[in-house]
């Protein structure tokens, strides 16, 4: 090893610098762990995030200025969470994740279900000028999924009958809606999206009769819609001489049973009541207000609007699963390694020493190579012998002696140092060691002989 040089880094820059990585590191989990991965939510899709004509925006912000308590939902295990939960599925939505998102619910909140029916795409993609989440429209189709909604996936007559079973149609509807003590236009008669027959009870409902919104009917018990439904008459357009072309299917709730812990479903079959391209009337706004305020059956519960649906979601928060069994004991000790792993990196930064070379010049290195060798065979006693020839020779040169027998030694030595253990003795001790300690002491005693007799 060469001398210590100067001090290469300072250690306050280290340790500055072992703080802002780990402040990076924890800033990158937790944004990750809420869904702020630089995905924009303004991104023209029918969800709440969306501030383009089909997105509802405008209605969450209504209602959280209202003094609602709103959250935008992008984890799927918060569809569980009490409170309104407002499902904005898209058209490529599978019916049976809708259908069990809402049937997980029935004893939990309300759901209001808004069905999609605008084809629409980023306006960004037409022109240059176009603001983020600006869409261009491009007809209307009804969603598929919504019809399949009442599949007997569980093979169970009860859980069918909670299920929405509806037939939609898109169709010129001139006269715009009439419901809930409001009337009013909508913004394009021309393709207005409504159910034609179903298990629901109209709240809503277009000149001609078809439901615009209602909620299902089941074995639940629902004051506060029927209070505020009454025995309201149809529209004015629907007469004797052109009824309401509804056909409902029975309602389970004129049996002898009832489910009071039901909680109600709202079906919205026409978007435009509710979506930004609805919300610039103000009577649209009202009616989009009241729909969720009687959803929410006289509770002031939180509103949460879903963007799993709309692909706008995220696993579960990275944050609170590594604070939690069985992934706290690995956390807790990764936070351990991190801070010795610091501690010695900031410790580290002292006065550098230079390495040498790893196999150095010279016989040094062969004898220390040597010896390692012997010592990896265990073959110590191997050397016994030829050191004890080696040290007669040796003893016999400082003595002056010309034959390097034991006698000869002892006579010589006798003559110099008499008080001295005789050579003999030495010898004999080195060359019948086994272990590597007696071999040591025995050489030893021999060399510390021959240092003697050289002064």
């Amino acid at each position: 090893m060469s001398a210590r040089g100067g001090n290469t880094f300072d250690p306050k820059v280290v340790f500055g610098l072992l703080v802002f990585g780990a402040l990076a590191f924890f800033l990158t989990l937790y944004f990750i762990g809420t869904g702020q991965t630089g995905q924009s939510e303004n991104d023209g899709a029918p969800h709440a995030g969306g501030k383009g004509l089909v997105g509802y925006a405008a209605i969450a912000r209504l209602l959280e200025e209202e003094g609602h308590e709103v959250e935008l939902l992008r984890s799927q295990g918060n569809l569980d969470d009490e409170g309104l939960l407002v499902l904005t599925p898209p058209k490529f939505a599978d019916p049976e994740e809708v259908a069990e998102a809402i049937d997980r619910r029935r004893y939990i909140g309300p759901t209001l279900l808004i069905l999609p029916k605008w084809n629409a795409m980023e306006a960004s993609m037409m022109s240059e000028d176009a603001k983020d989440g600006w869409v261009t429209l491009f007809g209307t189709s009804e969603p598929q999924w919504a019809e399949e909604l009442d599949e007997d996936f569980n093979s169970s007559f009860i859980e069918t009958q909670r299920r929405i079973d509806v037939e939609l149609d898109i169709k010129p509807r001139k006269g715009g809606f009439a419901g809930l003590d409001r009337r009013g236009a909508l913004p394009d008669e021309s393709q207005v999206q409504a159910m034609e027959n179903g298990n629901v009870r109209p709240m809503v409902l277009s000149p001609d009769g078809a439901i615009l919104v209602g909620y299902l009917q089941d074995w639940g018990e629902y004051p506060v819609l029927e209070d505020a439904l009454g025995d309201a008459p149809p529209p004015a357009a629907a007469t004797d001489d052109n009824p309401p072309s509804v056909t409902m299917s029975i309602n389970p709730a004129d049996e002898d049973y009832s489910d009071e812990g039901l909680w109600a479903v709202v079906v919205v079959a026409e978007p435009d009541l509710i979506n930004n391209y609805g919300m610039a009337d103000r009577t649209r706004a009202e009616l989009a207000h009241y729909i969720v305020d009687l959803t929410m059956e006289g509770e002031d519960l939180p509103v949460m609007f879903d963007l799993t649906f709309n692909g706008i979601g995220q696993t579960q928060n990275l944050l609170t699963l590594a604070f939690i069994p069985p992934f706290l004991a690995a956390t807790l000790c990764l936070i351990i390694a991190m801070i010795v792993v610091a501690w010695r990196a900031l410790r580290r930064f002292g006065p550098a020493v230079a390495e040498g070379r790893d196999i150095a010049y010279g016989k040094a290195r062969l004898v220390r190579n040597s010896a390692s060798f012997i010592q990896r065979t265990r073959r110590h006693h191997l050397l016994s012998q030829p050191y004890a020839d080696l040290m007669r020779e040796r003893l016999a040169r400082t003595l002056a002696v010309r034959r390097s027998d034991d006698e000869a030694l002892d006579r010589a030595l006798a003559g110099r140092l008499n008080d001295e253990e005789p050579p003999s003795r030495r010898l004999s001790a080195l060359e019948n060691a086994r272990t590597p300690q007696d071999m040591l002491r025995a050489a030893d005693a021999l060399k510390d002989l021959e240092r003697k007799l050289a002064r």
